[in-house]
């Protein structure tokens, strides 16, 4: 008990405590200045009847399926191919799969927004193959923009859940995969037989650390389009921002910070009950 003591200090002073006053903050009407004013859950109620925050917590479900669904599904493919093939200077591939995860997000934000840009390099290549009609300026069309930045995000996730995965199969015994082919097994049926259920815990894993960076996404929108155009890309994490620093409404800031939390502990822990099931 004396050894874990230290650790609760710690963990109840930089996340207990900080989210107590997060709920105490989102009970009141208060601009960060003058005097609060009690409201209840005015603050919640506010979040289920905005448009805007509505909006904004159904553009964080969709980035779900660019920071989470597309990277697995690529990273499964990749790791697959990487481990099984016995690919030549496989820690180098690693390496370079592995590589948007250790690069700060503002800087990929800044890299990619050129990319976007009308004189980009994006727009460059669709004109180069004959596409030119496809040209647009991506972060400012209204359609496009939040895919266009959800496709940034499949981009750096993509080599996190890779390396994860491959770790697992890396572990999975070469006897299985010769009695599978002795059996008549193809790589197909070889990957849904053995490859998928072994890296079950590894797919929990990476599902819980991409679902939890999409919905907490906030550098990436606010460097590449500041939650626009309109507020076609704005998510949860930049409300917090823009209500708590630029509109003064520090109370509904903190619901939207709360709300946002529920949301991330629920979906993971979902996520983390399926991952369990044998």
């Amino acid at each position: 008990m004396a050894y874990v003591a230290p650790a609760l200090v710690v963990y109840a002073a930089f996340v207990l405590y900080p989210l107590g006053r997060a709920v105490h903050l989102s009970l009141y009407d208060w601009d960060g200045l003058s005097l609060a004013t009690f409201v209840g859950l005015a603050n919640y109620a506010e979040v289920v009847t905005d448009a805007g925050l509505r909006a904004a917590f159904g553009h964080a479900l969709v980035l779900i399926v660019f920071f989470a669904l597309l990277p697995t599904a690529i990273g499964l493919v990749l790791a697959a191919v990487l481990t099984r093939a016995r690919v030549r200077g496989l820690p180098f591939f690693r390496t370079v799969v592995f590589l948007p995860q250790v690069v700060a997000m503002v800087v990929v934000g800044v890299a990619w927004r050129q990319l976007y840009a009308p004189d980009g390099s994006v727009n460059g290549l669709l004109d180069l193959v004959g596409l030119g009609g496809l040209t647009r300026a991506w972060l400012g069309d209204t359609t496009f923009a939040l895919p266009a930045v959800g496709v940034i995000g499949t981009w750096v996730q993509t080599g996190l859940v890779t390396v994860l995965l491959m770790a697992g199969m890396s572990r999975i015994p070469d006897q299985l995969y010769e009695a599978a082919r002795l059996d008549g097994a193809g790589p197909v049926r070889e990957f849904f037989a053995i490859t998928l259920p072994a890296v079950r815990a590894e797919l929990a894993v990476a599902l819980t650390l991409t679902v939890i960076a999409a919905l907490k996404t906030f550098d990436l929108i606010y460097i590449t389009t500041g939650g626009g155009p309109g507020n076609r890309t704005s998510v949860p994490s930049f409300e917090v921002y823009n209500r708590a620093f630029r509109l003064g409404e520090v109370g509904s800031a903190a619901a939207v910070g709360v709300t946002l939390t529920v949301l991330i502990f629920v979906i993971n822990l979902a996520v983390a009950r399926i991952g369990e099931r044998r």
